[in-house]
């Protein structure tokens, strides 16, 4: 038996294990990768859950202000008479026995 030959086949079973080892590690930051992008909670995910909060935080906003809006026009037909005759007159078409009213057909 010559002891280079064995040396040799040593050398080659640490190469191939390395290049294994190297090929799991790669295989693994891939997995890796996939996964932070692509998985559930990944990058995407996030990205796109962001986009969502801030359409729904704007339209939270719209909505508030509506809110505002409506309650201000409650709170002025319970205390104002002349808002509760705008009201009626715009709503209902009512109008006063004096009074005559021209209809505008374009509206």
């Amino acid at each position: 038996m010559n002891p280079a030959g064995g040396e040799r086949g040593d050398r080659r079973d640490g190469r191939a294990r390395r290049r294994w080892i190297g090929a799991g590690l790669a295989l693994l930051v891939v997995v890796f990768l996939i996964t932070t992008l692509f998985g559930k909670k990944g990058f995407l995910e996030i990205r796109h859950a962001r986009r969502s909060q801030h359409s729904l935080l704007l339209e939270k906003q719209r909505l508030e202000g509506e809110r505002r809006r409506l309650e201000r026009e409650i709170r002025d037909l319970e205390t104002d008479p002349r808002a509760v005759e705008l009201e009626a007159r715009d709503k209902l078409w009512l109008m006063r026995p004096d009074e005559i009213v021209i209809v505008d057909p374009k509206r």
